[in-house]
């Protein structure tokens, strides 16, 4: 990895000025996405459609799409000068790969039935996790100077229990809508219990606070423009399944909201 990125980078100063314009460009591409989502949905799950390819099993393409973001990591953390002994970067590493190790090596494996996702939903996916992977863990590890005592600060102590509290919340969420049927039932149900008692999209609003918190953990351009990539995919999915919701169950809570408890 050493070599390729030396053949990539004349300087440590021409990679990090690429890191910086890859965080801005992901903004960019952020205000893109959301205007693009007003008119259509984000093409996997009950939402998939033919014309983004042929299905792929759903568990292959959540283990194949999250992949890179766990590899890329990986591999980069295995280069010469990397920072992992500076305690606000490994702690920061630590928040994101726990993450991708449950996406990728548990959770698509527990996923039971679900719609086939289209080859061309899981190729993008794929694409970002091998972009943000590489972006947000070379940062963290070679590049990312935090003051003495950063672990103390109250953005980073705010940041990690918003981080902690969202990852639960989204562990929690995707366990409950994995139970919602029982042995031998097919079709959609009401999720109920947890978070899911005020928001449609429980799972959704856990992922939008764990990164959240991350960005605010690392303050840096890397984290805040993936946070801010994470919540506009994930608000419009949310919209997009409580409207779904209440057009599938003429019994769907009247009080639920989409996203926000009692707000949205």
């Amino acid at each position: 990895m050493d070599s390729f990125l030396a053949a990539m980078f004349s300087s440590e100063q021409q990679e990090r000025y690429c890191l910086d314009c890859m965080g801005y460009f992901l903004m960019f591409t952020a205000a893109c996405t959301f205007f693009t989502l007003l008119f259509e949905n984000v093409p996997y799950g009950r939402h998939a459609s033919s014309k983004y390819g042929f299905p792929v099993h759903v568990k292959l393409a959540w283990f194949v799409q999250e992949l890179p973001a766990l590899a890329v990591p990986l591999c980069l953390l295995r280069t010469s000068a990397a920072k992992t002994a500076q305690l606000p970067n490994a702690l920061l590493i630590a928040m994101y790969c726990t993450h991708y190790v449950q996406r990728c090596l548990i959770y698509p494996f527990l996923i039971r039935g679900g719609k086939a996702t289209p080859v061309g939903s899981c190729a993008l996916a794929f694409v970002f996790c091998v972009y943000n992977g590489y972006m947000q863990i070379r940062y963290l590890s070679h590049y990312a100077e935090y003051p003495t005592g950063w672990v103390t600060h109250p953005c980073f102590i705010t940041g990690s229990a918003l981080w902690l509290v969202g990852w639960l919340v989204n562990l929690h969420s995707d366990h409950i809508l994995r139970t919602l049927r029982k042995p031998g039932e097919t079709g959609y149900q009401i999720p109920r219990g947890g978070v899911f008692e005020y928001v449609s999209g429980a799972n959704f609003l856990g992922e939008i606070t764990e990164w959240a918190g991350f960005a605010l953990a690392g303050c840096s351009v890397h984290s805040t423009s993936f946070s801010i990539f994470t919540l506009v995919v994930l608000a419009s999915r949310a919209v997009a399944h409580h409207r779904w919701y209440i057009n599938k169950f003429e019994d769907y809570p009247k009080s639920r909201k989409a996203l926000i408890p009692f707000v949205f």
